[in-house]
């Protein structure tokens, strides 16, 4: 599972993807930080989805950047575009959609793994539009306004497949 945990106390959990973003159709704002690297980003969001969750939102947003290039994705990213990751993984995969560079915005943490070692924080800059919620439940969400900090990482918990 996955888990957003705010610096305020709160938290989420998430069976198969967390989305961190607005609440409506315009920019996401944050600062994103992870493994020593920092960037500030304008997007439409971030997807961080679980090996359960990876065949869902996750893949669509993989072939959606395939389809943009005309071409394969690179190696393990080909490889979840085509089948997920392990279901019961040790980690979680994040990709940011819609990226927008400027002058004020980078976009090259965009892709990556979020491990126990290495999560992922992000600090809010949307004033009284930033949401995280989980499973694409988004009437159950948690406010990510300015100033908030979230670290998403691998939960304490996880499922059981019962046969």
């Amino acid at each position: 599972m996955a888990r957003a945990n705010l610096s305020d106390g709160q938290e989420l959990y998430a069976v198969n993807d967390l989305f961190i973003g607005p609440r409506s159709h315009v920019s996401a704002r944050y600062q994103i930080h992870q493994g020593g690297r920092s960037e500030t980003h304008s997007s439409s969001g971030i997807i961080v989805s679980t090996g359960l969750g990876s065949t869902g939102w996750f893949q669509s947003l993989l072939a959606g950047a395939a389809g943009v290039a005309g071409h394969a994705l690179a190696g393990p990213a080909q490889a979840m575009r085509e089948h997920g990751f392990a279901w019961d993984a040790n980690h979680l995969q994040f990709t940011v959609r819609e990226p927008f560079p400027s002058r004020t915005t980078q976009v090259e943490l965009v892709f990556g793994r979020v491990t126990h070692k290495e999560p992922l924080q992000l600090v809010s800059q949307m004033a009284g539009y930033g949401v995280i919620f989980s499973d694409g439940i988004e009437a159950d969400f948690l406010e990510f306004n300015a100033g908030m900090t979230a670290t998403i990482s691998v939960a304490e918990r996880y499922g059981q497949l019962v046969n």
